[in-house]
């Protein structure tokens, strides 16, 4: 089942659409050129230098940073590794492994405080740079005791490993502002942001995962571990380089009241069914398609119940799995991104189910009867798997940014991120139940194909639950008028006073300077402010 482009859908642009038609323009011919498929196909070189001089080299570090080499490279080599950490260190089953995958996850679950500290407490004057400076040593920190100790307690080690989650947690929510800031500035570059977060995190992936697999054969798990210092490493380079407003003389005894008004306003949008219907969608979409991916390690790894893999073979399944991702971020850019959030999300949910009958086969040995060895099934499977996952991500993430009000950007945003991870959580927590109750261990596993015939039919629920996607397509505004209109004055007041600091900042000559050089560098016309208006009532 193919998705229906958008525009065979009903949809209602409504009246803010005409005015940013009318107020904004069309991007440039050259600059949707370089931005579309073609040429993002033809031309990625084009793309990436448009991506740096609409949104500033810093950024595109930043994203690079973090999505390619801290959460893709990173994450590619301690998935490996974490898995070979809790099988052959710490010696745990596989229910209890799927557990503590879902605890080190928690720090991603409070995503909306770290959000909160970047858009309204900003540190040495600075907004974002702290944050990843902070991110990145703890990072160091966590992944130094972990590769270190030889005899750490299994509850030191999940401290250990959830530090390092948290680590990568807050240099997410910051890059994530700074992401969910430039869609409200460059509207029709939204897509395109994201495809550029997908693409990085990929890559990396698929780097990270190439390697890991021969790094822990050569160091094993602890010594791989340990060279995650590296990644954060380069956020805090990262963090120091990019460009970022300077506040001066910021008041920071009025915080708590910017916390509470910015605890209001995501209440206020939350409560708008425009919001809170396609956050329930994601979340359940999420939480019902169940993890089970410990069971699957542990059977690969196997020697009598298993096809027994390597190490290096692992790394090299994960690798091709982050091709797979890698073809789902260039499917969804080069085909579906005009494509309504509904049609793309039915037709990957419908896919995802029936891609989860490969594991089927496998586990089964159907395979060898049909003369396909197990290595190349392992690897189609994980291909497979990971390009549809990417396929149905991609459109969330989309989405997710267009729900963001201006002024508490990163805050929203990182909320809506929590909601996805508690969803991720949930699915972890109910797939280690459910390798418990069907009694699957380190050596037994004889009932893994009803865990996964079980996963597999749990992925076709969320399909009941579509009619809470929103029908318009990724370049159409999603928040109601009355939220634009409220949200318009704010986020005047906060590019007027340079973002969140309406509160007071000194006057003189040199700040004045440095802010009109900020706006400039935006591309923001501060000097009508009838059209600014109509412009930021647009955005997202």
């Amino acid at each position: 089942m193919s998705p229906q482009p958008a525009h065979d859908l009903p949809e209602d642009r409504g009246e803010a659409n005409v005015l940013i038609e009318e107020a904004r323009g069309s991007p440039p011919a050259k600059e949707a050129e370089a931005g579309g498929a073609v040429g993002w196909v033809l031309s990625p070189v084009a793309w990436f230098r448009m991506l740096i001089r609409e949104l500033h080299w810093s950024f595109v570090l930043g994203v690079v940073a973090t999505y390619g080499i801290s959460q893709g490279l990173g994450g590619g080599i301690s998935r490996v590794a974490s898995d070979y950490y809790w099988k052959d260190v710490q010696k745990v089953q596989p229910s209890a492994a799927q557990v503590y995958h879902g605890v080190t996850s928690i720090p991603w679950l409070v995503k909306p405080v770290w959000g909160l500290l970047t858009d309204v407490l900003p540190v040495a004057g600075y907004r974002r740079r702290p944050y990843f400076v902070l991110a990145g040593i703890m990072g160091v920190i966590a992944m130094l005791i972990v590769s270190l100790h030889s005899k750490l307690h299994v509850m030191f080690a999940l401290l250990a490993l959830m530090s390092g989650s948290a680590s990568v947690a807050i240099a997410d929510v910051t890059i994530d502002a700074c992401v969910a800031e430039n869609s409200l500035i460059h509207p029709h570059l939204a897509a395109d942001m994201m495809s550029l977060n997908g693409f990085c995190s990929s890559v990396g992936g698929l780097i990270g995962f190439s390697i890991s697999g021969f790094l822990v054969h050569a160091i094993g798990s602890q010594g791989t571990l340990g060279i995650l210092t590296i990644p954060s490493a380069l956020v805090i380079l990262a963090g120091i380089l990019l460009k970022d407003v300077h506040i001066p003389n910021f008041p920071y005894g009025q915080a708590h009241k910017k916390f509470v008004e910015a605890s209001g306003k995501m209440l206020r949008t939350l409560k708008c069914p425009e919001v809170w219907r396609p956050c329930f969608y994601m979340y359940m979409s999420l939480a019902l398609s169940v993890d089970i991916q410990e069971g699957m390690f542990y059977w690969y790894t196997d020697p009598s119940a298993g096809p027994s893999f390597s190490e290096g073979f692992i790394g090299f399944i994960f690798a091709i799995g982050s091709v797979g991702s890698l073809v789902g971020v260039i499917l969804y850019q080069n085909i579906l991104r005009d494509h309504s959030f509904r049609s793309v999300l039915c037709s990957s949910q419908l896919l995802l189910s029936l891609s989860g009958m490969l594991d089927l086969i496998l586990v089964l040995r159907l395979n060898l009867k049909l003369g396909i060895p197990d290595y190349y099934f392992a690897v189609i499977d994980e291909g497979v798997a990971k390009m549809i996952n990417r396929i149905k991500w991609m459109p969330l993430l989309v989405l997710s940014s267009k729900l963001c009000p201006a002024g508490i950007e990163g805050t929203f945003f990182a909320l809506l991120m929590s909601i996805d991870n508690i969803g991720v959580l949930s699915a972890s927590w109910i797939g280690g139940l459910l390798l418990h109750l069907l009694r699957i261990t380190r050596t037994e596993f004889k009932n893994l194909w009803a865990a996964i015939l079980i996963r597999n039919v749990m992925r076709l629920l969320p399909l009941a639950l579509l009619f809470l996607v929103p029908r318009s397509d990724p370049n159409s505004n999603i928040l109601p008028a009355d939220l634009l209109n409220e949200y318009d004055g704010a986020e005047a007041r906060r590019i007027e006073n340079v973002e969140l600091t309406s509160l007071t900042v000194d006057k003189n000559p040199s700040t004045d300077a440095s802010l009109q050089e900020c706006k400039t560098q935006e591309h923001l016309d501060v000097g009508q402010d009838d059209d600014e208006a109509s412009l930021l009532a647009n955005r997202g």
